[in-house]
């Protein structure tokens, strides 16, 4: 649903989950414009069996909870990725195991659904295997900012507030995670792009 067919078309996330309480039936548009999104994000860290049911329960928990919003917040996509990344923490042996595997496989052996690792923003055919096994190889902490930041497109900020953590120690674990992520980079020579964004 684009801005020009929602039903209040200038109307903030925020305003959105509180007319919710209202209105329960409004909490469709918070759904509608970030289902995908949230979905995508988990569809790449966990593959799209695990990420069908982190999706929806995502927005179960928010809708259940949107009460509790920070209406100070306009923007709800940290709180949805927060809730998204507490769910993907139940399936971290499964996303240990899917970067393991991808950085075991040989690069023409690995399937189309993993070249999302360009989110990365590096070539995914010449670096995927790599990166896998640094993404593998990160605390978990580490990679929930480095991911949150490259694949959710939140700055360290947000994705601290998505986290739960302050600003400054999302921002310290954004720059561990990267500076692994280089190294790993830096292992297969010079490369001319920068794999982490500017956020």
């Amino acid at each position: 649903m684009t801005a020009a067919t929602r039903p209040y078309p200038s109307e903030t996330d925020a305003a959105a989950v509180q007319r919710s309480i209202r209105e329960p039936d409004h909490f469709v548009s918070i759904f509608d414009r970030y289902y995908n999104e949230i979905h995508g994000y988990a569809a790449r860290r966990l593959g799209q069996g695990p990420a069908d049911d982190v999706a929806s329960e995502t927005f179960l928990i928010a809708f259940a909870g949107r009460d509790r919003y920070d209406v100070s917040r306009a923007d709800a996509r940290p709180w949805l990725y927060g809730i998204a990344s507490n769910l993907i923490a139940r399936h971290h042996r499964a996303e240990q195991r899917r970067y393991r595997a991808l950085a075991r496989a040989e690069v023409d052996e690995v399937s189309e659904g993993h070249a999302d690792l360009v989110a990365i923003r590096v070539d995914a055919q010449a670096h995927r295997v790599p990166l896998a096994a640094a993404l593998s190889e990160l605390p978990k902490r580490d990679r929930d900012v480095l991911l949150l930041v490259a694949w959710a497109d939140l700055t360290s900020e947000e994705a601290g507030q998505a986290l739960g953590i302050p600003a400054g120690t999302a921002r310290s674990r954004l720059h561990r995670a990267r500076q692994r992520i280089r190294a790993a980079l830096d292992r297969l020579g010079p490369t001319t792009t920068n794999p982490q964004g500017d956020h």
